[in-house]
Formats: structure tokens, sequence, C-alpha cells
């Protein structure tokens, strides 16, 4: 007999795999029956507020065939070693973002997903955010004409110790922040020809703030801005400026102390710029949602298919070579299985 109830392993229980505990608690039709942490006490502390029981070994999960789905909430050195054994184990699957480290890495799971006939969606979570999404559809109407330039941007002090989101294992911006918004292009005006980046290093040559710049061989341009390195009183803040033929929209959120601070107006091509209001939404709740419609073939899996974050991988990839090489590197030479160098070892 069919069960009533979607059943779902979390593997991870910080932030993130908090936030999709929260998300999937309003899903009746999904049942969280395991939470993963190697440390027990943190596994049972999230498990306990679902009704899950609470695992400290890794294949407790994998191997469970009572478990449909798993969410891997894990640090992206680890997914590679989460994701793959899951699909093999005829799970489908739900990847936090930074997908992957390395294009080999990437690879290998989309790989095992196609092997193993199971869903393998990632959390490009901008794809799922209220005012990213209104970008989209204004692209895709048309309503304000070609898009012509986009400047996106991602500023905290998670590299500074003491600093807001600080994780020894995180990464530097090129993976840690600037993936976000280089999928968020990619949404909107697809892949460059080519990426260019500069950066200010810390001490240690570790890329503290990065600005790469994304040459589309015409009239388009796309600029990403990230930082770790901001002032520990700085909060962090993420937002873009999209110009159209007809018209800019401005985006600027600031998260710290309470609800965040947002400003979106748009500013016409004559006249007052006005603000722009948009009903607001969980983006975590979508996401899941939406991997959750795509096991019961209600949604289509290409928002979020795997293949979109390695083309964000890509252009990660891509500056930290352009940085390396103190160049501008072309796409086309720069393949899905290219050998990639080394990340900072900051990475995950």
């Amino acid at each position: 007999m069919a069960r009533s109830k979607l059943r779902i392993g979390i593997l991870g229980t910080g932030t993130t795999g908090t936030a999709h505990a929260d998300a999937f608690r309003g899903m009746d039709d999904v049942e969280v029956v395991a939470v993963f942490s190697r440390r027990i006490d943190r596994a049972r502390a999230l498990a306990k507020t679902l009704g899950a029981r609470a695992v400290s070994d890794l294949d407790a999960i994998l191997t469970d065939p009572n478990i449909d789905a798993v969410d891997v909430c894990l640090p992206s050195a680890n997914h590679p070693e989460a994701v793959i054994p899951a699909l093999q184990a005829g799970k489908h699957v739900f990847c936090e973002t930074p997908f992957a480290l390395r294009m080999t890495d990437g690879q290998a799971m989309l790989d095992a997903a196609k092997a193993a006939k199971r869903i393998l969606l990632v959390g490009l979570l901008m794809r799922s955010a209220a005012h990213y999404q209104h970008i989209h559809a204004q692209v895709e109407s048309g309503q304000c004409g070609d898009l012509r330039s986009i400047v996106a941007y991602r500023l905290g002090s998670y590299l500074r110790p003491g600093g807001q989101d600080h994780k020894d294992h995180y990464s530097e911006p090129s993976l840690e922040l600037m993936t976000f918004d280089f999928d968020f292009i990619n949404w909107l005006i697809g892949p460059p020809i080519a990426v260019s980046a500069t950066a200010v290093d810390l001490d240690d040559g570790t890329p503290g703030e990065i600005s790469a710049l994304l040459d589309y061989g015409n009239r388009r341009s796309a600029t990403v801005i990230a930082s770790g390195n901001m002032p520990l009183s700085f909060p962090f803040s993420a937002g873009f400026r999209v110009a159209f033929e007809r018209g800019m929209f401005q985006l600027d959120m600031a998260f710290g102390a309470g609800p965040p601070k947002i400003s979106f107006q748009f500013f016409p091509a004559d006249g007052n710029p006005t603000p722009v209001t948009i009903p607001g939404h969980d983006p975590f709740e979508k996401e899941l949602r939406h991997f959750i419609d795509c096991i019961h073939g209600k949604a289509d899996p290409e928002l979020l298919d795997g293949h979109r974050a390695l083309e964000a991988l890509q252009l990660s990839i891509a500056t930290q070579q352009s940085l390396h090489e103190h160049r501008s590197i072309n796409l086309s030479s720069l393949s899905l299985n290219s050998p990639e160098k080394p990340v900072s070892s900051r990475s995950t």
C-alpha cells in the first residue's frame, strides 16, 4: 500500500538544516523521520522538534529502505559522500548550495542521479526568493524592454573571527557567496563567454573581497561583487541593480538584529522612482515544496536541476582561475570536466 507521506531524512543540523526542518514541518504530505549529525546531541535536539529519530551514523539514513528522500545540509566538501550513496540507494536528493567545491565532484553527483534515475535538485535559493523571481518575470514578459546590465552584491564579515555567519569551514567568496548571484544571472540571461576578476586579499592570501565581470560579447554586462571581510559592525547585505531599456530595478537588503531592512524600487526612464511591493514568502519552503512536487511528478525539476548548479560553479572556478592567472578566462576553454586548481584552504 502506498505511503500517505513522503519520508525524509535531514543530514545536518546547522542554520540551514534547522530552516529546512521548519519548512518541512508545515507540509502535510511530508514526514521527517530521521536527523543526522556527527554530534548526536545536536541531532537529538533537532529531531525532538520533529518527532524523528536522531543518528550520528550517516549510513543509518543512507541505507534505510523506509526513507524516500534525503535533504543534504552538510558542508559542501561532504556533499559527494552523502549524495552519491543516497542516489545509489534509490533515494531522491535535495542538496544545499554550494553544490560542490570541484567540477569533478559536481559531475559525479549528476552522473549518479542519471544512473539511479532519481531526482537531484540543488538549493539555488534566489530562484525561490520573491524579489529575484520578480526580476525573472520582468525578463520573461519583456514589459520593460531588453535587459541591459546587472550588478549583484553580497557583503558580509564571515571571514573575520567573530563575524556574522563565521564558520571555519566556509569557502572564500567566489564559492560561498558569488555562486548565488552567478546562478541568478544565468537564470536571467544565460552563461557569459568570459569572466575576469580582481580581489582584495586577506593577510593569508585568501581573497577577502572579489569583483567579477561577466562578458557576454554584446550590449549586456554583469558584475558580481562579494566580500567576507566587511567590518564586524556592518550587517550582512545583499541586493542588485538590474537595468532594462525602459527602467531599472534596485534591491537593497540588510540583515541585522530583527527583521531585515529591505528597499525595492523601480526607476522608470522618465518620472520619479516608485517602491515595488510584492508578496513575500519563505524561499526555503518554496524550494523544498518544489522538490516534493517534483518527486510526485507535479513540477518540472529543471528550475533547480543540478546542471544549473554546476553552471554556477563553473563561473566560481573561472573566477578563481582569473584571480590566479591575472587574465580573463574564456568559458569555452573551461569545460565541465576540466581539471581545476584546488580552492583555498578555507574551503569546506
